[in-house]
């Protein structure tokens, strides 16, 4: 037909989608709840996903692929409120919550990563995203590198890929 073609999400959208993906793939990968520590609560689950956006947000070269990503990841935080039973009256503002939830975790990033080689800060940061409410003792070290294998390995990739939605995260 002949409106598919308007109506077809293009490059920036569809590669938006393809990392959005593989953010939360990443983010639900059994080795950060096993290995590192991570809770596997809904906030953590939640906390790990966000990482993931905003380690390829600050990779992404693209702005309208980098909006294309958040779209997509707030369109997944969306459906996954309906299926947890979340009603249309308070919908608009969990979302708004969360956004702005996105926004501040993404400064306090920005300002993790500015301090590199130290980690001191990132370990901070994952002391109180990740590992909030987690078990006295957790010991956020190993996610810590994690992360900053993770920012390495996304600086060395292609930015021609990363626009067509390709991204290999660190193997663990």
């Amino acid at each position: 037909m002949i409106f598919e073609r308007w109506l077809a999400p293009g490059p920036a959208r569809r590669a938006g989608r393809e990392l959005a993906n593989a953010a939360a793939r990443q983010g639900r990968a059994p080795f950060l709840y096993g290995r590192f520590g991570a809770p596997d609560t809904v906030e953590g689950r939640f906390e790990l996903l966000t990482l993931h956006v905003i380690l390829l947000t600050e990779r992404l070269a693209d702005e309208e692929i980098r909006q294309a990503l958040f779209d997509a990841y707030l369109a997944d935080l969306d459906g996954a409120l309906r299926e947890m039973g979340v009603g249309d009256m308070i919908m608009g503002k969990r979302m708004r919550g969360l956004g702005e939830a996105f926004y501040g975790r993404a400064r306090s990033w920005a300002v993790a990563f500015a301090k590199l080689p130290d980690e001191g800060e990132i370990l901070c940061v994952l002391a109180r995203t990740v590992f909030d409410g987690a078990a006295p003792g957790a010991d956020a070290s190993g996610l810590a590198a994690y992360v900053v294998e993770c920012r390495r390995t996304l600086a060395g990739q292609d930015d021609v890929a990363l626009a067509a939605g390709e991204v290999a995260w660190p193997s663990r």
